[in-house]
């Protein structure tokens, strides 16, 4: 009985080890500094009233974090893939080929699993939601959460109701959706090198496991990172026509970093606060991911004063595109909002 037991204890700490498990992205600092940064940059005409809750919001920036505990193993089983988009796990799926639903994308992720466990048994180890992430469909999940609970204060405020507590749901959805849209920012998180090189390593980057938070946490802590630093980078709102795509497209730009990191790294670029490259990757891209949620706040809000377009219910069998795998339909393409 002993034996089993040390092999369990053994076991589980090769998989902490080995699975892909990426931490708070930005940290506390940059995700309370992107949390802020996007409200602050809120038009006149957007859901302004979130400006009264700044406070709660960045409050709860990491709270999507403390889902993720073995304490509560259902809950860190749906949580832990809705941080990272692992984009080298499914090079066999074009971004145009990405299912929009997530349980297709696990049936397809499942599928190519079984295609490839005989002559690649080590790599079908990895073909998993553990090792792709979801972050896309929580981000997503999370505007729509977002518009749903906007159209609840339009219809209160039309009312004259009191609102406070549907304003406080609202802002609390913004923290949950500013948590996703910061960690996809975080070039890491769209990588299997997520914390240590992985794989052929030509250039000789770091195997250290550390290197995720000394970018992401002790880097920005050094160089005291503040909403104001990357206000100016904000640009004015833009309509996303379709937020799926918008943030595949989000993703890989993110992604298009990842060298960079390990290259600062390299040379020791986040031990000094004042590296004038090391800051610019941060300004970049805490910017990048303050915009996009400015953006998507804004969408929302748009969103919830408009009467909700005529769609095919996508669980029901007539649709055209019913998968009975899945018991649903893929979500269609967004109808954008107005400018």
């Amino acid at each position: 009985m002993a034996g089993k037991m040390r092999m369990r204890i053994a076991l589980a700490i090769c998989f902490a080890i080995l699975l892909p498990s990426p931490g708070s992205a930005w940290g506390r600092r940059g995700h309370r500094v992107i949390d802020r940064a996007a409200l602050n940059a809120l038009p006149p005409d957007g859901p302004v009233f979130l400006q009264n809750y700044a406070d709660w919001i960045e409050s709860n920036a990491g709270i999507p974090d403390t889902w993720r505990s073995p304490s509560e193993p259902f809950l860190k089983i749906d949580e832990d893939p809705n941080h990272g988009w692992f984009r080298e796990q499914f090079a066999f799926m074009p971004d145009k080929d990405v299912p929009r639903s997530r349980y297709e994308f696990v049936l397809a992720i499942y599928n190519q699993y079984l295609k490839v466990r005989a002559k690649d048994p080590e790599g079908a180890e990895r073909m998993n939601v553990q090792w792709t992430g979801t972050l896309p469909y929580a981000a997503v999940e999370s505007y729509e959460r977002l518009i749903t609970g906007m159209r609840l204060l339009r219809a209160a405020r039309a009312h004259k109701e009191d609102t406070k507590f549907l304003e406080m749901d609202c802002a609390f959805y913004v923290a949950r959706l500013g948590h996703y849209i910061g960690d996809g920012a975080q070039p890491l998180h769209d990588t299997i090198q997520h914390d240590g090189w992985v794989g052929p390593n030509p250039q000789g980057y770091t195997l250290d496991h550390g290197i995720h938070g000394r970018f992401e946490s002790v880097f920005v802590d050094k160089m005291q990172l503040k909403p104001e630093d990357i206000a100016p980078r904000i640009g004015k709102f833009q309509n996303r026509a379709d937020v799926f795509d918008a943030l595949l497209v989000y993703l890989d730009a993110a992604g298009s970093h990842v060298e960079e990191v390990y290259q600062l790294d390299k040379r020791h670029a986040f031990d000094d606060a004042a590296d004038p490259q090391a800051r610019e990757l941060v300004y970049a891209q805490t910017a990048a991911a303050a915009q996009m949620l400015r953006d998507l706040i804004c969408m929302a809000w748009q969103e919830s004063g408009t009467a909700p377009s005529p769609q095919l219910n996508p669980v029901d069998v007539r649709n055209p595109d019913y998968n009975p795998s899945t018991g649903s339909a893929p979500a269609p393409l967004s109808r954008g909002t107005a400018q």
